[in-house]
């Protein structure tokens, strides 16, 4: 396998453009709040689990919770019709049309389920609605904070300073050995069969390629070479931005595991892999002695890019 040759088939589902976002409006609130009368709005309850019908979230009316958006209402975007769409914690409530059977689902296992405008609207929701949430008082000193700019800035009344959504940044990567076999490691924390790529947030005054090599030597006791970029994925669970990477490692190199983070780790072939993703992914209730990530997470679009490379 040529090294070039590896990059992604497909967009991870949650870093796929949908509605747009409309970000001019966040400082422009007589504008934004202008919009509310027939705004769309999406609940998001208390264990980050939203209404789904017929593959896209159930949106309700905003007029129906207030004549202006209440403060902790959070602006994520226009949709194709002109519609503003906010988001809010709240409990779920179903759909108006009696047929549209409507479900509930948790995000971070449900998500394929989602066209592309739901997924950008649940995970930017999500991950604002989770970061107010944590961000009531001042990183500075302490004070209480408001929302500003629709839900996407808090800011010190007192002071003015104002801050923005923290993002921790994390790296992901498939190993493999520059033919047909890669590297899946089990979390110390997971149950049997269970596999996945190695991954770990990046430290103060790191690039992404040296976290890849430190992690990986860190948890597995590999040292890797040639890291290669393959794009990213927001995982709002609680505010991580998942960055995916390949690198090539040796075979012949004993596992060590260093840290205590990973229970178990081993080289499989490409028909290996592609027999355990057919097989379904961690919910299956397949026999297979090797159980994948589901089709939300960038993780499982890694390793099926790898799987189907001839």
């Amino acid at each position: 396998m040529a090294i070039a040759d590896f990059q992604l088939r497909s967009i991870p589902l949650l870093s796929r453009v949908g509605a747009d976002r409309a970000d001019q409006l966040r400082s422009d609130v007589e504008a934004a709040t202008a919009g509310w009368a027939d705004a769309a709005l999406l609940r998001v309850d208390s264990r980050n689990q939203v209404l789904a019908a017929n593959g896209r979230v159930v949106l309700g009316a905003a007029a129906d919770v207030a004549d202006k958006p209440p403060s902790e209402a959070v602006f994520l975007g226009r949709l194709e019709d002109g519609r503003h769409v906010w988001g809010i914690r709240g409990a779920l409530q179903a759909p108006d049309d009696p047929d549209a059977h409507a479900e509930v689902v948790n995000v971070r296992s449900l998500g394929p389920i989602f066209d592309d405008t739901s997924s950008q609207l649940v995970s930017a929701a999500v991950a604002l609605l989770n970061w107010h949430e944590k961000a009531r008082f001042s990183s500075v000193d302490g004070s209480p904070t408001r929302p500003a700019r629709a839900g996407w800035s808090r800011v010190n009344p007192v002071t003015g300073h104002e801050e923005f959504p923290r993002i921790d940044p994390a790296v992901i990567c498939l190993i493999h050995d520059g033919g047909d076999r890669a590297v899946l490691a089990r979390q110390a924390v997971w149950p049997e069969r269970m596999f996945s790529l190695l991954a770990g947030f990046v430290e103060a005054g790191e690039s992404f390629e040296v976290c890849v090599a430190r992690e990986i030597r860190e948890e597995i006791g590999l040292t890797v070479s040639d890291v290669r970029y393959l794009g990213s994925q927001p995982w709002p669970f609680p505010r991580s931005l998942m960055v995916g990477f390949h690198a090539v490692g040796d075979p012949a190199e004993e596992f060590s595991f260093n840290d205590g983070e990973i229970a178990e780790a081993a080289w499989f072939t490409r028909d290996e892999v592609r027999d355990a993703l057919a097989a379904g992914d961690w919910t299956s209730s397949s026999e297979s002695n090797l159980l994948l990530p589901g089709s939300i997470s960038i993780a499982r679009v890694i390793i099926e890019s790898w799987a189907a490379i001839d």
